[in-house]
């Protein structure tokens, strides 16, 4: 009966609609039984077209989705779909969706941004569906935004990284659509740094910056000042000649509440919503200067089935535009920056950066500064190896012998990422991040292991700089010709099969394993240390090697004697070593490293030969003086130029002279460590640190064992460097170096496993005490660059409600940290991003480890509690990290050239390669140094070359960085000039222009929009810039500060 009644009902229903009814019919059934056109038209007619009205609030809708290249899931599996227990996420159909929903209306509009993701799926496209896509982009409907690899983190990155990566990702970009990204996206970082704003934004080409995260106090306060955009100066040094429009989201970047439309949304009939949209419209107007305001259409992994959300956004433009009082439009970030430019309004300066980045009062996002150690040394370590490998790629040509450096290149612009190098993955994705790594790495290894032996086995003449040839003359050191599938046509280099080496190289010297070096050095053979400079510099510096003969001599290529001197391996790298080297090697591990000075020309590589010697010789390394320090005298450091003075009983540094500067404070060290929260607290209830949250229980820093009681410290003493071997506690191990030629102190640790016995986290520091009085000030750098001055318990935009000293006092640090007062200046660099501070005057302090046991709730749900599982059966244990400080005490104006020439090369350390050849016979190694530039020629001082790469158009891609600052240094902040002849002793140049940073327009071409400043605020005066380069001018001239990219195009070999 009831089945009858329906069936009735319905039949009426669709009868009125056959007789023209239609309105009864759509207001019942929802307008799904309506099948005559011309009686009954079916849906709505939605009107989505629009554009900025003048006299109305113009709401922008950017429907646009935000894909993390690996974060709780791996990068692949993000891609396919998989592991959907742990997230619902498939990239390649929400690429698959977007395309189709955006054919069905031309007035819809779409974002993209990870191109790590989307080269992947263009790829896999047919040609139809490609032509599509071009269409669509070239339509406007669907834009590069940001258009890197991934969305870079900003705090743990270094500033060539964030370069390399934005860059292959503008580079398919430019190459399969013809177009450039006009704005920048960071809209997840954990904060926003000054190189981002100036460097990756104005000098890219970008006319804004977008991001939704900064501190909650601020963003309190630019609501109310209608500060939520701003015209952002990054640098100093360049001032408005590199400053761009920045604007914080108002709601983060999604959607308000009630206007998320996915899949699983609940949300109800868009025509109930009017009014809520224009109220929430209304009320963020309020919050900025013009009448035009954006709302992000998006989330995390959103439109995987796009219909969800562009029929929604449909029916909303209709709707809203219909009621009139407000007017929305499908839109994207160029056309609402065009938009408020359109308007002429003033803007607010804003300077500096957006660190540290808080949440809540008790929730600073600074624990990420350091989480993971270990897979941020892995990442710088590779990033100056890239360098190294692009070098010698160019010089024997791309592809030449069947390796490129492309799979690192990939690699590391995937670990840029904001939850890559942050350390702020799931412990599966980082193993998946340092397995990227690692295959990157091993095929770039061998790529350098083929070129080298080329080079050392060909006979390289080099012109002089004054010679007018232009090209190295090779001459076979055999009549035939070394040809084969591996090393095609090998450009400029002919070698003889016979006498080619093979090379080896070792990546895990940081822990003392060396396979070439630890094998006997038998009577008859040489032991061939290859050290390679990717500076353009020479360098003399102090290498080390691990080895188990006691009897050697080292000589260069000239034959002579070079002094060396034998150093017993710490306890705590035989520890290290021990555990995390598994080849049957620990009862045999070396038992010296084997240490000599070795001078390098630039960008090149020089060759020193290790034999056996006889017994007591003088040619012979010496060997070190080893004592226990068991009194209460000084023990004192000597080098050329400086005086360390450690206590006897437990060897802590006491006191630090320059004699050449005339410099001398009192320094101490010590190690403590934070108890982490574990949020149950009765303030910020529930807030734990975590993976990225600092927050320790207490103010108080618990120390690591009584100085009193540590163990017998060792102190070695030779004839080029002086070492004191410390014991802090079973997991606590330092090596304090004064090598003779330095004037800085290095030390060295390894820390861990950091013990969880007693339940309760810890997140471990090293301080470092001077009687240099700094009054709450203190400096730290800006991804690498320039260094940024901090004060304690201070925010310049804001009066800052201090509630987490501690924690809101950290600072991310990539390059190094100093404070100082009116005569001296206290240094420390780091070798990876770490965290630290100054929290109390004379005082610097770094974290160097974390091992968590509570989850923070920002969604990794999982404790950063790294660990390492021996294959033989022992239980697993917390990871243990080995690392480097340098730290120096100059007079106030000096010291900047020490952390910038000495940062730069713990940056770029010379990279070795061994292999063996008879002793008697060094007529296979033909060529045993050697440097790309001309002879005699090196850099300036204050000029670095961090990109040299061949194209896949033979072109080369060469970048030079200015490392100073305007006014750092009175002799090296002076515009320097190139010659850029001097640098190719191989190739003659035809052509030279120069692009942008990213390398995908013509610098001439750049038109960045110019936004006027609000009156009140002070500009630079005057910044400095370097000249234009002219048609054909072979010579560049380069500014404080500045970074100049050029494309290098070749003379045709003859």
């Amino acid at each position: 009966m009831a089945a009858g009644m329906c069936s009735l009902l319905l039949l009426s229903l669709l009868l009125l609609c056959i007789v023209g009814s239609c309105k009864l019919c759509h207001a019942s059934w929802n307008k799904n039984y309506c099948y005559d056109d011309e009686l009954c038209p079916g849906a709505v007619d939605h009107d989505t077209r629009g554009g900025p009205v003048a006299g109305k609030l113009n709401v922008h809708l950017v429907p646009h989705t935000h894909d993390d290249v690996g974060w709780l899931k791996t990068v692949d599996q993000y891609y396919v779909g998989s592991n959907n227990s742990i997230q619902v996420a498939a990239v390649q159909y929400v690429l698959d969706s977007v395309i189709l929903a955006l054919q069905e209306d031309p007035n819809r509009k779409f974002i993209y941004v990870e191109q790590a993701f989307f080269q992947r799926w263009w790829r896999e496209q047919s040609k139809h569906k490609r032509k599509i896509v071009k269409r669509l982009v070239k339509a406007g409907q669907l834009e590069f935004i940001n258009g890197g690899w991934c969305m870079h983190d900003e705090a743990s990155t270094h500033y060539v990284d964030m370069v390399d990566q934005t860059t292959l990702g503008h580079r398919y970009i430019k190459k399969q659509f013809n177009t450039v990204p006009r704005i920048g996206w960071q809209i997840d970082p954990f904060g926003h740094s000054a190189i981002q704003a100036y460097l990756l934004g104005a000098e890219v080409g970008f006319d804004a910056v977008f991001f939704a995260r900064a501190d909650y106090q601020d963003i309190a306060k630019r609501r109310i000042d209608r500060t939520m955009e701003f015209v952002w100066q990054g640098s100093r040094t360049l001032g408005s000649t590199a400053q761009i429009l920045g604007g914080v989201l108002s709601h983060h970047y999604t959607p308000p509440d009630g206007f998320r439309f996915d899949i699983q949304s609940r949300e109800p009939p868009i025509q109930e919503h009017v009014d809520l949209f224009v109220k929430l419209a209304v009320e963020q107007g309020k919050e900025f200067r013009t009448n035009h305001i954006m709302w992000t259409m998006g989330d995390d992994f959103a439109y995987e089935n796009a219909n969800t959300w562009f029929k929604q956004i449909d029916k909303l433009i209709h709707y809203v535009n219909k009621d009139g009082r407000v007017n929305a439009f499908y839109s994207t970030p160029s056309i609402y920056v065009d938009a408020n430019h359109a308007q002429n309004v003033s803007w607010p300066l804003k300077i500096d950066d957006f660190f540290p980045y808080a949440d809540c009062p008790h929730c600073y996002w600074t624990g990420y500064f350091t989480s993971r150690p270990a897979l941020k040394r892995y990442v710088r370590q590779l990033s100056a190896y890239l360098q190294v490998a692009r070098q010698l790629e160019f010089l024997i040509g791309k592809g030449k012998v069947g390796l490129t450096t492309d799979s690192l290149e990939e690699a590391m612009a995937i670990l840029q990422h904001h939850d890559g190098v942050s350390g702020t993955e799931k412990q599966h994705v980082a193993d998946d991040y340092a397995k990227r790594l690692a295959l990157g790495a091993a095929e770039a290894e061998e790529l350098v292991g083929s070129v080298l032996p080329i080079l050392l086995s060909s006979k390289l003449e080099a012109r002089h700089r004054k010679e007018s040839s232009s090209e190295i003359k090779i001459v076979p050191s055999v009549s035939s010709s070394y040809r084969s599938q591996s090393l095609q046509e090998v450009s400029y280099f002919s070698v003889n099969t016979e006498t080619l080496l093979k090379v080896q190289q070792c990546s895990l010297l940081n822990i003392s394993y060396c396979p070439p070096t630890e094998a006997d050095i038998v009577s008859g053979k040489s032991l061939v240390v290859v050290a390679y400079n990717s500076l353009g510099w020479a360098r003399e510096e102090l290498i080390r090697i691990p080895v188990t003969n006691s009897i050697l001599e080292v000589k260069d290529s000239k034959g002579n004697i070079v002094s060396s001197q034998l150093i017993p391996i710490s306890s705590g790298a035989k520890k290290v070593r021990n555990i995390y080297i598994s080849d049957g090697s620990q009862n045999k591990h070396p038992i010296f490293w084997l240490a000599f000075h070795a001078s390098v020309p630039p960008f090149g590589y020089n060759s020193y030969f290790v034999t056996t010697s006889m017994a007591n010789i003088p040619n012979q390394a010496s060997k070190s003086v080893v004592e226990k320090l068991n009194t209460n005298d000084t023990v004192v450091l000597k080098s050329h130029d400086l005086t360390l003075s450690l206590s006897r009983s437990n060897g802590q540094l006491m006191h630090f002279e320059n004699r050449r500067t005339k410099t001398n404070a009192s320094i101490q060290q010590s190690y403590c460590w934070y108890n982490a929260s574990d949020g149950n607290t009765s303030e910020g209830k529930y807030q734990a640190s975590g993976a990225y949250i600092f927050r320790p229980n207490t103010s108080t820093c618990f120390p690591v064992g009584d100085p009193d009681s540590y163990a017998p410290s060792t102190i070695i003493r030779g004839t080029l460097v002086d070492e004191i071997h410390q014991e802090i506690s079973p997991w606590i191990f330092q090596v304090v170096r004064l090598v003779k030629t330095s004037e800085h102190v290095e030390v060295e640790f390894v820390v861990g496993p950091i013990p969880i016995d007693d339940e309760l986290g810890k997140e471990l520091v090293t301080r470092l005490y001077t009687n240099i009085s700094n009054v709450g000030e203190f400096y730290t750098d800006s991804n690498g660059r320039d260094f940024l001055k901090r004060v304690r318990n201070y925010r310049s935009d804001w009066n800052l409600n201090v509630t987490e000293p501690i924690a809101g006092n950290y600072y991310p640090v990539n390059l190094g940290i100093y404070l100082k007062d009116n005569e001296k200046e206290f240094s420390l660099l780091v070798d990876r991003a770490l965290g630290g501070s100054s929290l109390i005057d004379g005082e610097l302090e770094v974290m160097l480890h974390r091992r968590l046991l509570h989850d923070d709730g920002r969604g990794v749900a999982e404790a950063l509690n790294e660990s390492i599982c021996i294959s033989n059966g022992e239980p697993c244990q917390g990871l243990m990290v080995q690392g480097q400080l340098c730290v120096n005490i100059d007079p106030v104006g000096n010291a900047a050239r020490w952390r910038r020439t000495q940062g730069q090369k713990i940056y770029s350390p010379l990279q070795l390669a061994f292999t063996v050849i008879p002793e008697t016979d060094h007529s296979t190694v033909i060529t045993p140094e050697f440097s790309s530039v001309i002879a005699g020629y090196e850099l300036p001082p204050n000029i670095v070359i961090i990109t040299l790469q061949e194209l896949d158009d033979n072109n080369l891609l060469l970048r030079f960085a200015h490392i100073y600052e305007a006014n750092e240094d009175a002799e090296l902040s002076e515009v320097a000039t190139i010659n850029l002849e001097n640098l190719f002793a191989h190739r003659k140049i035809d052509k030279v222009s120069e692009l942008s940073l990213s390398a995908n327009q013509l610098r001439s071409k750049m038109n960045t929009l110019k936004w006027k400043l609000e009156s009140g605020f002070q500009m630079v005066e005057n910044p400095v810039r370097g000249a234009p380069i002219q048609d054909g001018q072979f010579s560049i001239e380069i500014a404080p500060m500045e970074i100049r990219t050029l494309r290098i195009k070749f003379k045709n070999d003859e």
